[in-house]
């Protein structure tokens, strides 16, 4: 019997943190991640670590801000992290991101690494109603990190049951203190 405790499947969903603007010339795709970005990733990685919070895969976008912002889980979960680049997380729809949570529910866990509006629409789709908005207040929040915890495992076409066991977003008063 499975303790009441653990969720059936945890999903982590991650926004890529702060960018710069595209420069003239520059394909979207190709924007990197400013230093606020940089110090960002940093602090949401630690702060997973710190709680013990590591996914069995990461399915990461294949822009380079999605792929730096993923980097430093590396240092602070370790370097045998299983990270896997899909590249429909950067062109695809909330439709992508759903099919790629049901087509992993067989593990544990899972984090995604994409881009908004699609990671606040999942977000939204998963959790519903008022307290999921309450919870992201003036939107998903770049290098924001929620753990959705659910009942039972994600299906193609049924109903998940879930609830946000915690929305780790970084302050950068934090890196700025230290």
């Amino acid at each position: 019997m499975r303790d009441s405790a653990v969720p059936a499947f945890r999903l982590f969903l991650l926004r890529h943190a702060r960018s710069g603007w595209a420069l003239p010339g520059q394909r979207d795709f190709d924007r990197a991640l400013d230093d606020a970005g940089y110090a960002e990733a940093a602090l949401t990685a630690q702060a997973a670590a710190d709680r013990g919070l590591r996914p069995d895969v990461i399915l990461c976008s294949t822009a380079v801000r999605c792929r730096q912002t993923a980097e430093p889980l590396y240092r602070a979960l370790g370097e045998e992290l299983d990270v896997r680049y899909v590249d429909q997380l950067y062109s695809g729809p909330t439709s992508t991101y759903r099919n790629l949570v049901e087509a992993h529910a067989h593990r544990d866990s899972l984090m995604l690494v994409g881009h908004n509006p699609m990671i606040e629409e999942l977000f939204l789709q998963i959790l519903g109603g008022e307290s999921a908005a309450a919870a992201l207040g003036d939107g998903y929040p770049p290098a924001g990190l929620a753990v959705i915890d659910f009942r039972a495992r994600p299906t193609p076409g049924g109903i998940w049951s879930a609830s946000l066991g915690m929305l780790l977003v970084p302050q950068l008063e934090e890196a700025e203190g230290q």
